[in-house]
């Protein structure tokens, strides 16, 4: 099934909220439009793969900031608490294994 992701995550009506697009053996495969503040801190006992499409992602883990550019992906190692920081805009493809 081709998707086009950019025009899905548009289309979405609530930023910084997924989208399930399917599961690839465990692992969900998920769509998200980045738009406006979410510090919401996550903390989750899976790696979770961050890859931006377009735009940016700004990602705190701890202390650190790490600023991921479109066509980037970042791993979250499990157990690594962290939270997207102001600036973050575009389409963010998530792979976990959150149910």
């Amino acid at each position: 099934m081709k998707t086009d992701l950019r025009q899905l995550a548009d289309a979405l009506p609530t930023a910084w909220r997924s989208t399930r697009l399917g599961r690839i053996g465990d692992a969900n495969f998920k769509v998200l439009r980045m738009e406006g503040e979410n510090d919401e801190r996550e903390l989750h006992a899976y790696n979770e793969a961050l890859l931006v499409l377009d735009g940016r992602l700004n990602l705190r883990l701890a202390d650190e900031m790490i600023e991921i550019a479109a066509g980037e992906v970042f791993i979250v190692p499990a157990g690594t608490p962290h939270s997207v920081a102001p600036g973050s805009r575009g389409t963010l493809v998530i792979v976990d294994q959150d149910d």
